[in-house]
């Protein structure tokens, strides 16, 4: 360790002190004192660097939150001068390892003494008259410097004592002052700990009694689960054989009238230019017929509680085509798996200003046809990619489109809560249907052409007839939203999607709901048939895609596309492939024969709408980037 010693500067004699006065310095004679050797000390005092001179303690948590005993104030203090007598006991004990050097120390001369206390107390008048008398008593010999020429130690002690008291009391102040706001805030976490605790005491007996209250719910569901099964089937069972009636129903009242038909026409002919009791009594019989059949029809329209005319009789209503169960198309394709490497994109067209929101493929050509939020539709030739066609007519968003099974004509539905029919010979709108309280979010042409099917965010699906230009039917089930809804081609039967997680197969001859599924937990946003019609896929808000049995009425396979919102959903004609647009900006293949899934990463932003051509050549999707894409 580095240490310093005092050293003599320069011996300064009595004849070297000056004295000033307020003019000129002056020079005093001081001979007849004896020469006294005059030091100047330095002291260097390092601090020693020991690693052991502070010791850190580890305090519990425990000491904290388990001790209820408050501490005093006097308690505090004692601790605080325990650790202070520690880490000097601690510091004394390293420096006494260490080796220091020793130091000389000078006794303070009582003139000095004097002459620093009257600096300290700025008393500048006093300083110069004591020089004066201090030099002058010198001079004549009067003073001693034997007697008081050092100051004694025990006052400069004293002094040091007082001034290390003074230090020590602000210390002392300092640290009560310390303790007493420590002691505060103590008090206050224990009050906090104390609150949290009651809290937490009262969370976790509310959450006990929650749990013991669900497995007593468990408990006493568990008991009705076999019922609830039983009852389930037996519905089931009498829906099937409802729907089995009805058809038998159908067909021997298809063949009555047929035989009604061709005894009418046979006394018809027997009996004409006669005017007897027989042509009397076949006018009563064909009143009566037709007073039976009014009967029937305010009967379906007491079932389906239509409260508005849609019911009324036109005689320009269309009839509806029956159901012989044969779709031509299904002989065109064979039972081949769809590959990946047979779909890649073909091409990509810039097609709007806005998202386009649903894509719709001509029955016989290649040509494509896009709706947007720009409130227009525009017309495309696949591949190609150039513009036909463009209309406009909304006042809003435009939501959803479709041909007519002729080509000819074409319907779309938007945001302004219309649906148009345009006519692309005339090049127009022909018509504008307004009945929807509501924005339309899909509508969809009947295999024969006569009939559109419409879904309302009125919670509504709506029947329209092309021919009377008048509502049908109005299909009221769903608690929420409908998001789409479609014809089984070649049929009668509609499948709608809702917002309440449900969809549903309605009769569109008489309105009524024949079977609802029940499966997802979020919202559907769109449902769709095979070419088949045995099979329907749904989607729903949450990425989630079911795949139903139609006449089981029950889910055969959930797939997880999520958690980003699947859009729409559409089958491959052959029935083997599945695909799905995300709003993760991708396109979902599902192989169901060998339950592979290929996501094909296409837009830049998500994919609202997926569609397969009605001979599986190629798929289109559309997106928010408002980009129309062809994949073949």
């Amino acid at each position: 360790m580095a240490t310093m010693t005092a050293t003599n500067v320069r011996d300064v004699g009595p004849k070297d002190i000056q004295t000033f006065n307020n003019n000129a310095p002056t020079r005093i004679d001081l001979g007849n004192i004896a020469d006294v050797p005059y030091y100047v000390e330095k002291r260097y005092v390092r601090a020693v660097d020991n690693g052991d001179e502070f010791q850190y303690e580890e305090v519990p948590v425990e000491e904290f939150y388990d001790d209820d005993k408050e501490d005093t104030l006097d308690a505090l203090i004692r601790n605080v001068k325990d650790q202070q007598r520690e880490s000097q006991v601690v510091t004394t004990s390293a420096s006494a390892t260490v080796p220091r050097g020793s130091l000389t120390t000078q006794p303070e001369a009582v003139d000095d003494f004097v002459r620093n206390f009257l600096v300290r107390m700025s008393m500048k008048k006093t300083m110069q008259q004591f020089q004066i008398e201090w030099h002058n008593l010198s001079s004549a010999g009067r003073i001693k410097t034997n007697e008081c020429g050092y100051l004694p130690d025990v006052v400069k002690h004293n002094e040091e004592l007082s001034e290390k008291m003074r230090l020590l009391e602000s210390e002392v102040d300092r640290y009560r002052k310390s303790a007493e706001k420590a002691r505060e805030e103590f008090v206050k976490m224990k009050k906090e700990r104390d609150y949290h605790r009651q809290h937490h005491n009262r969370i976790a007996q509310e959450k006990n009694n929650l749990v013991t209250f669900v497995k007593r719910l468990k408990s006493h569901l568990s008991t009705f689960e076999p019922q609830l099964d039983e009852l389930k089937s037996k519905y089931d069972g009498a829906m099937r054989e409802k729907m089995v009636y009805k058809l038998e129903k159908e067909k021997l009242q298809n063949e009555l009238n047929a035989l009604k038909l061709g005894s009418s026409t046979t006394l018809q002919n027997s009996t004409e230019g006669e005017s007897g009791p027989t042509q009397i009594k076949l006018r009563e019989l064909r009143l009566k017929e037709e007073k039976k059949k009014q009967a029937m029809t305010n009967e379906q329209r007491r079932l389906t509680g239509s409260t508005d005319s849609t019911h009324e009789s036109n005689p320009r209503d269309s009839d509806f085509p029956m159901d012989t169960g044969n779709n031509p198309y299904l002989n065109r394709f064979a039972e081949d798996a769809f590959h990946r490497s047979t779909l890649t994109l073909a091409k990509e067209i810039e097609a709007h200003d806005g998202p386009i929101s649903c894509a719709a493929i001509h029955p016989r050509k290649h040509v494509a046809v896009t709706v947007s939020d720009d409130r227009s539709w525009k017309m495309w030739a696949i591949p190609e990619g150039d513009m036909i066609m463009k209309g406009e007519g909304h006042s809003d968003w435009v939501s959803g489109i479709d041909f007519h099974p002729s080509g000819n004509k074409m319907a779309t539905c938007s945001g302004d809560t219309t649906i148009k029919i345009w006519d692309f010979s005339q090049k127009k709108c022909v018509h504008t249907f307004t009945n929807h309280l509501l924005p339309v979010w899909s509508v969809n042409f009947h295999s024969c052409g006569d009939f559109i099917a419409s879904a309302s965010q009125d919670k509504t699906v709506r029947l329209w007839d092309l021919n009377s230009l008048r509502c049908r039917t109005v299909m009221r089930g769903h608690q929420d939203s409908v998001h789409s809804a479609e014809l089984l081609m070649f049929s009668n039967i509609i499948l709608s999607s809702s917002v309440d997680k449900t969809l549903m197969l309605w009769d569109a001859r008489t309105g009524l709901a024949e079977h609802t599924f029940i499966g997802h937990v979020n919202p559907c946003n769109q449902a769709t048939f095979n070419l088949r019609g045995d099979t329907v896929a749904s989607c729903d808000s949450k990425g989630i895609v079911k795949l139903w049995d139609v006449r089981t009425v029950k889910s055969i396979v959930t797939l997880d596309f999520g958690p980003y919102s699947a859009n729409s959903v559409s089958f491959h004609p052959t029935g083997q492939l599945l695909t799905a647009a995300s709003s993760d900006r991708t396109i979902k293949l599902y192989n169901i024969a060998s339950e592979q899934l290929i996501p094909l990463s296409s837009h830049h932003d998500e994919v609202q709408y997926v569609k397969f051509d009605l001979k599986g050549q190629y798929m289109i999707s559309t997106g928010r980037d408002r980009t129309l894409r062809v994949w073949s």
